[in-house]
């Protein structure tokens, strides 16, 4: 009998057609998002399971499913799985690291350009008819060339951001949770390490690009706002509670810093509604990656982990982006 998975919501259908080759498969093309009690009802009886950054894999989860043995999430990011009850239960843990890295690093640029020219504040402006003249000091914005980019979180994202900034003639900070080897430094605009402190009152543009853990929750807050520069801009390619949303709002509303661009939220999709009140804030939903390419390269990837997991071979023994190597030599496959 083929293994029995769990596409956890909607996907190309061509990646769905490659798995039943292998598997049975559920899908949820109709992208409903289960409830706990749900998605723990419909693992059940599941080998493995695609997920996505709105499945909450828990270990009460992980104890109702003893026959699940691999969780392949379609995003790099992976904190909505517990990777610990993964590794006390036996589970395979995957991401999809690496594809979406330029792509990523591309909007990450469409972002803080956005945020730093005021682009979508003028164009709401100007759709609700009132420019009626040219003049001198309208939408006046912050200059991206020859500024200083800080970049917290330095990992191939932190470094693709870096890259492009060589075009702009800027200097880079960086901040991280260890130094980058000099010649990666080197080739990432010859950025420079600094504490946070330091990055935050330096930088014109900061950009977020660091993982969410429990270490990381609310690495901007009040605080840290409070240390950035009036002028200065901030942009959260990251994930939702690496910044304190109502600090952030506050700063905003008060003008402490000039600026934000955000394409993640606390609590998303449910947004705080304050920042639907500002005009100095551009919004996106969580779109970094979103380019046909990478999207589908993404559920490529995670469908290649699947296969590794459940489907061993003398080639293959294990899924190629695993992240709980622990559990290897435990999981028993039926």
């Amino acid at each position: 009998m083929k293994p029995k998975i769990l596409m956890a919501r909607a996907v190309f259908p061509e990646v769905i057609a490659g798995l039943q080759q292998h598997f049975e498969v559920e899908s949820n093309q109709e992208d409903r998002i289960f409830s706990a009690a749900e998605l723990a009802q419909k693992l059940s009886d599941k080998d493995g399971v695609i997920a996505t950054a709105s499945e909450r894999i828990s270990a009460e989860l992980l104890q109702a499913c003893p026959r699940l043995k691999a969780v392949c999430n379609q995003a790099v990011g992976y904190n909505n799985i517990d990777v610990a009850a993964a590794i006390k239960a036996g589970v395979m843990v995957a991401n999809t690291p690496d594809v979406l890295n330029e792509t990523t690093a591309d909007f990450g640029w469409a972002l803080l350009m956005a945020t730093a020219r005021r682009v979508t504040e003028s164009e709401h402006w100007l759709r609700a008819g009132h420019w009626k003249q040219w003049r001198y000091d309208s939408f006046l914005g912050a200059d991206v060339h020859g500024a200083t980019l800080g970049i917290i979180g330095m990992g191939r994202i932190g470094q693709a951001i870096a890259r492009r900034s060589l075009g702009f003639d800027m200097q880079v900070l960086y901040h991280n949770r260890s130094r980058l080897a000099p010649a990666l430094e080197v080739r990432a605009n010859n950025a420079r390490y600094a504490g946070k402190e330091e990055l935050l009152a330096a930088a014109d543009h900061v950009i977020l690009v660091l993982p969410y853990s429990k270490e990381s929750h609310h690495t901007i807050g009040a605080a840290e706002l409070a240390l950035m520069k009036p002028g200065a801009t901030l942009v959260n390619l990251a994930r939702g509670g690496i910044v304190d949303d109502l600090a952030l709002i506050a700063a905003l509303r008060d003008k402490k810093i000039a600026a934000a661009g955000l394409d993640v939220f606390e609590n998303e999709p449910a947004l705080h509604p304050g920042f639907l009140e500002l005009s100095n804030v551009v919004l996106t939903p969580h779109i970094a990656s979103a380019s046909e390419p990478t999207r589908r390269a993404m559920a490529d990837c995670a469908a290649a982990n699947l296969l590794a997991a459940l489907l061993p071979t003398a080639e293959r023994k294990w899924p190629p982006n695993l992240l709980n190597p622990e559990v290897l030599g435990r999981v028993t496959l039926s």
